[in-house]
């Protein structure tokens, strides 16, 4: 059984799996093929104890006792003699290493999910910890607990493959799938949709057969399949299951558990560039690995341009880059008009993402992030900003601070800062608010020394390259260089060599050669290659020794081999996954010697 990883999506892959000669997609789901329950023509993958089917089951039945008995199916290998790439793993988590050890098996099947999954935190602890031991190498296949509702989630999670259990129990009990739960057919004034099970069904929908409701739940399943394999070829998994766990308060706890608990595992498979938009509409989405990380890194990475001694807070806009807005564009006009308008930083306050310097307005997720817009701020808003606020000016330093901020800003954030200096009467836009906006600013600026253009542009790309890489990189990087181009597009040189560029839709530097060698040694955002390797186009997970574990999916990185730079790119998969695979492309090389 081969597989080969196309996509990635946090946790949860696409796969591209080669069995019984065929070549199918996971997620995916086994469907049952009984003499009692057929599977559909359409059945991609199907088990039973048929030599026939993709999946042959011996010695261990999967499905729960406390299911109907004619789906307790303790299956015989008819042919003994020959090895299934496949292992039946505990579900106690407390064996998984012990079942793992010299497991050269492609699938592992997970017995007793359906009682696994009735406990959240036992699940969550389970399931990563599993994901953890096999390095996402093996295939997990979750028995007779998957249905529409929660396919996503368990996606998310990093499991594969699922089976038409549920779908053949919903049909038993008179139940259809919905796409957000079950609905009795008692209960229907018509049948839900245009499948064919309901499309070619005359009667009512009280009368409509097993036969029907079960092709019907089965069009259901592989509908959501499909969904979510296309959710995760965009990119946009964790969007759909936000949406789908308000189904079901036990989805809503698997979910917000492992956010809680298991951050890290969550943020090494989410990359740092994306192309979406992150629709803030729930309470899960401000624990999405992608806004944690950028907190984290704004508060212990970032460092404020140095320069810089008057902070002024501003509020967010609805528009993406915030200096696109009409708002920030009567700000800007406001800073410029004083003498000494890069002695100020600007920052801005917003939800879910917390504070945004304003040298960091185009990175993901401060560049594509939508949110309902009242003026309301609930407590845990008000808790993560301050909070924010606190440790950001621990760190940085300012002698005089501005908050030009709307009054349901103000009224949590002002006892904090109680020597900043108020300059809203009203809205921040209006003409008396953006009038003392610039007195204040005059006032304030003419105290200090005048800082030149050019010295801050340095400083501003010096601090996006802290954020970027860490300090240490960001100060070998930077040294002595000069900044030309037009913002967004700049481009870093040092003396006539072009180290960098940063690219306006990624928001950050992307190196070149001569920027590799720079930063060469310090072995952050390194990946090691063996030796003598020949650097022809992508760089694959074969051929990589030794990367970075800090190296997450859209990272510019370093190639080397015996120490020396030989190539520069941006990451497809991150650090530990490209000395773990033994296949899939590792590095997208832009430069290579």
């Amino acid at each position: 059984m081969k597989q080969f990883i196309k996509k990635r999506d946090g946790p949860a892959r696409l796969r591209e799996l080669h069995i019984k000669n065929k070549t199918v997609k996971t997620p995916n789901v086994f469907f049952i093929n009984t003499k009692r329950f057929h599977a559909p023509d359409y059945a991609e993958l199907t088990i039973s104890n048929n030599k026939k089917n993709d999946l042959i089951l011996s010695e261990y039945f999967i499905y729960s006792q406390s299911l109907p008995k004619e789906l307790q199916i303790s299956y015989q290998d008819n042919n003994t003699n020959k090895k299934e790439d496949y292992s039946i793993v505990p579900g106690k988590q407390n064996l998984i290493n012990e079942t793992l050890k010299n497991n050269d098996t492609s699938l592992l099947i997970i017995a007793n999910s359906y009682q696994l999954f009735k406990h959240a935190k036992k699940f969550v602890d389970y399931i990563v910890h599993l994901k953890e031991e096999t390095k996402n190498q093996k295939i997990i296949y979750l028995p007779s607990i998957g249905n529409p509702t929660n396919l996503a989630l368990l996606s998310y999670l990093g499991a594969d493959l699922f089976d038409s259990t549920q779908a053949i129990i919903a049909a038993r009990n008179n139940q259809l799938f919905m796409p957000h739960g079950l609905s009795n057919k008692y209960n229907l004034e018509e049948l839900p949709c245009l499948c064919p099970a309901c499309k070619n069904y005359r009667g009512k929908p009280i009368d409509i057969p097993f036969k029907n409701i079960l092709e019907h739940n089965y069009y259901m399943f592989l509908n959501e399949i499909k969904n979510i394999r296309n959710h995760i070829n965009n990119g946009k998994l964790r969007e759909l299951v936000e949406k789908q766990v308000k189904t079901n308060p036990h989805l809503t706890t698997i979910l917000r558990y492992l956010d809680a608990k298991y951050y890290d595992f969550l943020e090494k498979n989410t990359p740092v560039t994306s192309k979406n938009i992150i629709f803030a509409t729930s309470k899960e989405t401000f624990s999405r690995p992608e806004i944690k990380r950028f907190q984290e890194r704004v508060i212990n990475r970032y460092r404020k341009p140095t320069s810089t001694k008057v902070l002024l807070l501003l509020p967010c806009s609805a528009k993406k880059p915030y200096s696109l807005s009409d708002s920030h564009r009567f700000f800007r006009e406001r800073i410029t008009s004083c003498s000494n308008p890069f002695v100020v930083h600007e920052v801005i306050i917003t939800s879910p993402i917390g504070l945004v310097p304003r040298e960091l307005e185009i990175v993901y997720p401060a560049s594509s992030y939508d949110i309902p817009v009242t003026g309301i701020w609930d407590e845990d808003e008000k808790k993560m900003i301050i909070d924010l606020l606190q440790m950001y000016l621990k760190r940085n330093k300012y002698d005089e601070i501005i908050m030009h901020l709307p009054a349901e800003i103000l009224d949590f954030t002002k006892s904090l800062l109680k020597n900043s200096i108020v300059t809203c009467t009203g809205k921040p836009t209006s003409r008396e608010s953006l009038d003392n906006l610039s007195k204040t600013l005059k006032n304030v600026t003419d105290k200090f020394e005048r800082i030149d253009y050019k010295k801050r542009r340095i400083e501003d790309v010096f601090s996006l390259a802290c954020y970027q890489f860490g300090e240490k990189i960001a100060e070998k990087l930077m040294q002595n260089c000069t900044i030309k181009g037009r913002y967004p597009y700049e481009k870093i040189f040092y003396g006539k060599q072009q180290i960098g560029m940063i690219v306006g839709e990624r928001g950050f530097i992307s190196l070149t050669l001569d920027g590799g060698k720079r930063i060469l040694g310090v072995n952050d955002y390194t990946v090691e290659v063996y030796d003598d390797f020949q650097l022809k186009g992508s760089l694959f997970a074969p051929g990589i020794l030794d990367a970075d574990p800090s190296i997450r999916v859209g990272d510019d990185v370093i190639v080397t081999s015996n120490k020396k730079i030989i190539g520069v790119g941006v990451a497809l998969m991150n650090g530990e996954e490209m000395k773990q695979l033994n296949n899939g492309e590792a590095v997208k090389i832009r430069h290579h010697v």
